[in-house]
């Protein structure tokens, strides 16, 4: 397959302002049409030259200056050669002491032209280059300079190496102009980021305030309720003594997410996450609720050094399972296992089976606590699966129960 050269800007072609980016096509446009024919006319009626040679040197003079606007330095090439052959074709005739040579008003004036576009154009090396050459040209005209006669190098040499000059310095303003543009969108957008994860952090603390005050006080009110009212039986009692751990579960867990928000104040958070060995209280915890949950958990001795990252997402996905099930099929049986299965073809290393499978709630059916949802929670465990390069298959069964299984890799290379 052949690669196509992307064709360059033209002159200006950035500028917001529609005149500017015409500006170029415009002078180029006005030098090549009033050179053309004028060179045609000084080469022949001046310096004698003959029409058809005074013509094709008009023209490859004078064109390419349209060119010059898209791609300079390919114009300059034609035009310094055009220039050098028309000095070397006016030795062959006689023409008036008075005229300049080796290069009549026209070729400087476009020559002048062509160097602006080169400087807005070309890096500093190629300018310099550009220049030595036609210091280079100048010098080697002066020593086949007519006799009698005053050569205008000299000239050609200091113009054309003010307009590389000025249209470097050109160019290389609108460089640093764009690349500052550029760095203050950058930073608008790291302050619109900022701000958004400021108010984020707020929104949380916020959060974390209204609902640590109604824990708190959900917490009082079980722990004390054996005192308060002392006709409770034992189950009872057990029960608001489950209900104020759980409680107190959440607020600390609460606290540790809060803290990843607030990272100044970090140092008073740094409680060891929840990994593979607390799935079994996650599970009691349920079934103290009233929820008949089985637990069944493979031999994971043999893993010792099951990534942090690998626990943490297991115990969040059961956690995630279990609530959906209490929130939105109350009363259904539910099955949890950890397992590592053997690695089937190209699956690579070993692999922590999480699943999650609840029955159909009973018959009738109890109320769900939540009739609908924000989907969340699905979500949640799609990152967590997907932070480990995991896979998850979630989604409802036949029987109208539903099913959760992550697949986590126990061999990470890394997790940040």
């Amino acid at each position: 397959m052949t690669s196509v050269r992307e064709r360059p800007p033209a002159l200006f072609a950035g500028a917001t302002r529609w005149w500017v980016r015409l500006l170029p096509w415009a002078v180029a446009f006005v030098l090549s049409v009033a050179l053309l024919p004028t060179t045609v006319v000084v080469l022949t009626a001046d310096y004698g030259l003959n029409g058809a040679v005074a013509s094709t040197l008009a023209v490859a003079q004078a064109a390419p200056l349209l060119l010059a606007v898209v791609r300079p330095l390919a114009a300059w090439y034609v035009i310094f050669v055009a220039d050098v052959v028309g000095a070397l074709a006016l030795l062959t005739v006689h023409f008036d002491e008075r005229l300049l040579w080796p290069f009549p008003p026209m070729q400087i004036v476009g020559y002048i032209g062509l160097c602006l576009a080169l400087g807005l154009r070309e890096q500093r090396r190629t300018l310099l280059l550009v220049w030595l050459a036609t210091v280079a040209a100048n010098v080697g005209m002066e020593f086949v300079v007519p006799d009698g006669m005053s050569g205008d190098g000299t000239l050609l040499t200091i113009l054309s190496g003010v307009a590389l000059l000025l249209g470097g310095v050109i160019r290389e303003r609108q460089e640093v102009q764009r690349r500052l543009a550029e760095q203050e969108t950058i930073s608008e957008a790291e302050r619109g980021r900022r701000t958004l994860l400021e108010e984020r952090a707020r929104i949380a603390r916020e959060l974390h305030d209204v609902v640590a005050h109604h824990m708190s006080v959900i917490t009082v009110q079980a722990d004390t309720a054996e005192y308060r009212l002392a006709s409770l039986s034992p189950p009872v009692r057990e029960e608001f003594t489950s209900i104020a751990a759980t409680a107190r579960d959440s607020l600390a867990e609460m606290r540790r997410l809060l803290g990843v928000l607030r990272n100044e104040e970090a140092q008073g958070e740094l409680v060891p996450q929840p990994g593979l060995a607390e799935i079994g209280q996650l599970v009691k915890a349920t079934a103290r609720t009233g929820a008949p949950v089985d637990f069944t958990r493979c031999d994971t001795s043999r893993y010792a050094e099951v990534p942090e990252a690998v626990g943490l997402s297991a115990y969040r996905i059961v956690q995630e399972a279990l609530a959906n099930v209490v929130r939105h099929a109350p009363g259904a049986v539910t099955h949890v296992s950890l397992s590592v299965p053997p690695p089937a073809d190209g699956e690579g290393g070993p692999r922590l089976t999480v699943l999650v499978v609840n029955d159909p709630p009973p018959e009738p059916p109890a109320r769900p606590l939540e009739t609908g949802g924000t989907g969340h929670g699905l979500v949640g465990m799609r990152e967590r699966v997907r932070l480990v390069s995991g896979t998850l298959d979630v989604g409802p069964l036949s029987d109208g129960g539903f099913r959760v299984a992550a697949h986590l890799p126990l061999i990470q290379e890394d997790f940040t």
